[in-house]
């Protein structure tokens, strides 16, 4: 009987997603921003593992990193 085929996959993936919470372990809130129209949201928290992604103008809370919007490029849309 052979057994164990392939079981080493699953590990790799565990540890990209621990790596990636790591990153914001410090959690990345959302601040208030002003969409396109002009409109001025209120700031707000994401919930545990979760941060702030979208854009300068539209913002939201997911899991992806590669959509994360930290707090210092937050305020950077504010400059302009």
């Amino acid at each position: 009987g052979g057994t164990g085929s392939g079981s080493g996959w699953p590990l790799a993936g565990t540890l990209l997603v621990a790596m990636a919470a790591s990153m914001v372990a410090g959690g990345e809130d959302c601040l208030w921003y002003v969409d396109r129209n002009g409109s001025w949201h209120p700031g707000f928290d994401c919930e545990f593992f979760t941060f702030c992604c979208g854009t300068c103008h539209q913002r939201y809370c997911c899991r992806d990193p590669l959509r994360l919007l930290t707090e210092r490029q937050q305020r950077h849309c504010l400059a302009f």
